[in-house]
């Protein structure tokens, strides 16, 4: 294993994590890989949360508009991507910080992909046909039987991953792992999780986030997006916040109806992530709430790192 340690930089939607790598920045030679599954879009910047154009010039994101929103993007090619993102850093002599709340994303990376059966298309056209008559709920209920691990790490509204979750299940006859070592990542990891002590404090954050979208442009965007006549199946349609949008823009639901629904969804989403947070013992806690939050976090992952450098063969164990 290389000695040089990764950044984990995690956490849920709204916990400060992009001010905190701005503000590291100022205290280390870093490079930002992004490890977000909506980011990866161009065209969707303010649902999705972007750095601005003029923050990305202070401090280039990598993987940030890879793809077109038509396009998917697996597990697997984020994992080549991260990897190759992160070999180039380090042989720059920089420190790699992979920041992103896609938790799914970040432990593909560390522990890699299990092994699946090649894509079975007879198969999955009966899921898909599946899914339209009986509801994508009666989907997720079986692969709740058949996979209840797997299901808990896979959103009830995503049909594309429960689909292929049951793909896999149904033709191997078992329930495959969920992760292997066989690729796990070669580095040592430091991981950080940041998140507002107070809860209600993540909660404010999350309702003026969504509002402050909502009047930058979030419905212009989504008329964008749902005018390039996409198939329903495209995961782009589905992501928090334009998901809701949508809604409205078919006259489903009311404004009022759009900002409640926009700001719970993006609540169930941080409650999700915070989920995934907590399962993984080396993750060492910081409390992102406060005005000073971000230069006191960045200064904690500092020291962090110095101690790692140090000490490469210690291994620390952080605290919860």
């Amino acid at each position: 294993m290389n000695e040089e340690p990764v950044v984990f930089l995690m956490g849920p939607t709204g916990a400060g994590k992009t001010a905190t790598a701005f503000a590291l920045s100022t205290l280390l030679p870093i490079d930002v890989i992004s490890v977000d599954a909506a980011q990866i879009y161009r065209g969707l910047d303010i649902g999705t949360a972007k750095p601005s154009l003029a923050e990305r010039r202070r401090l280039p994101h990598q993987l940030i508009d890879i793809r077109g929103v038509a396009e998917s993007y697996s597990a697997a090619a984020f994992c080549l991507d991260a990897r190759l993102a992160i070999e180039a850093s380090i042989r720059r002599h920089r420190l790699p910080v992979l920041v992103g709340g896609s938790s799914f994303y970040f432990r593909a990376l560390e522990q890699g992909l299990p092994d699946s059966p090649s894509a079975d298309p007879i198969l999955r056209e009966e899921l898909l046909a599946r899914a339209a008559s009986e509801g994508l709920s009666a989907l997720y209920l079986e692969l709740q039987r058949r996979d209840p691990e797997r299901a808990m790490r896979i959103a009830p509204t995503d049909p594309q991953r429960i689909v292929r979750a049951l793909e896999i299940a149904m033709t191997l006859g078992k329930v495959p792992p969920v992760s292997s070592t066989r690729t796990s990542l070669p580095y040592p990891v430091i991981k950080f999780a940041l998140s507002p002590r107070d809860r209600g404090e993540l909660h404010q954050r999350i309702a003026v986030r969504f509002k402050k979208m909502l009047a930058r442009g979030l419905i212009d965007e989504g008329i964008w997006l749902y005018g390039q006549s996409l198939p329903a199946t495209v995961p782009a349609l589905r992501l928090v916040g334009y998901r809701q949008v949508g809604e409205y823009l078919r006259a489903k639901i009311q404004y009022t109806e759009l900002v409640l629904q926009g700001t719970a969804a993006t609540r169930q989403l941080a409650k999700r992530q915070l989920t995934w947070l907590r399962s993984d013992p080396a993750v060492e806690w910081l409390d992102s709430g406060g005005p000073e939050s971000a230069e006191a976090c960045a200064a904690t992952i500092q020291e962090s790192v110095k101690r790692r450098r140090d000490n490469p063969s210690a291994g620390e164990q952080v605290p919860q």
